[in-house]
């Protein structure tokens, strides 16, 4: 008897990575042993970045707070301290964007927590 193999299935999987690998350069696009690891490596490295963009992101929020806090004389930590303390409930993200691009609004918050 002949041995059965599910050649549909592997081809199938095999095609579905050969499509992530297209846009790769030399051997990746086209030798399923090199672009099989190329794509696997890949994805690992995407799923790690996700995490990693919201740490960069929310530093940079907080380098941009910071700076603006300084412009009216106050530290980061005093100004945070002090935006719980005063019940105003603005996330690190909105707040970085008023720094940077709303200093009125950004002034009018240092204020009232003043």
């Amino acid at each position: 008897m002949p041995r059965s193999v599910n050649a549909v299935a592997s081809r199938a999987r095999r095609k579905k990575f050969m499509k992530l690998a297209k846009g790769s350069f030399g051997r990746r696009k086209n030798v399923w042993s090199v672009a099989k690891n190329s794509i696997e490596k890949g994805l690992t490295y995407a799923y790690r970045d996700r995490k990693n963009k919201k740490r960069s992101f929310r530093a940079l929020w907080i380098q941009r707070i910071n700076a603006g806090a300084r412009e009216h004389g106050m530290s980061y930590s005093v100004f945070m301290g002090n935006i719980k303390k005063g019940g105003i409930e603005l996330n690190r993200k909105v707040l970085a964007d008023l720094a940077m691009n709303h200093p009125d609004a950004f002034k009018s918050v240092v204020d009232k927590i003043k």
